[in-house]
């Protein structure tokens, strides 16, 4: 099975308008916290979300989180 690599151990808080999203759940995106495909050949895929309404949320880069794509304070016990 794959590792998950820690991005940052801090969220990324983020303001997006209407949309579909794909949150990078394997850490190894240049894009973070957004996939740009880089699980290819691991075991993880992207999850999906999508925003109704413009928001402020806070993504997780630990990817530790409990509530994918959301920041939890995971990263505070890393």
């Amino acid at each position: 099975m794959s590792e998950v690599i820690i991005a940052a151990k801090e969220p990324a808080v983020l303001e997006l308008e209407p949309g579909t999203y794909y949150w990078c759940a394997c850490g190894r995106s240049k894009n973070q916290p957004f996939c740009d495909g880089s699980h290819e050949g691991t075991d993880f895929e992207p999850v999906e979300f999508d925003i109704a309404e413009k928001q402020s949320v806070a993504l997780c880069q630990c990817k530790h989180t409990k509530n994918p794509p959301f920041c939890d304070g995971s990263h505070k016990a890393l």
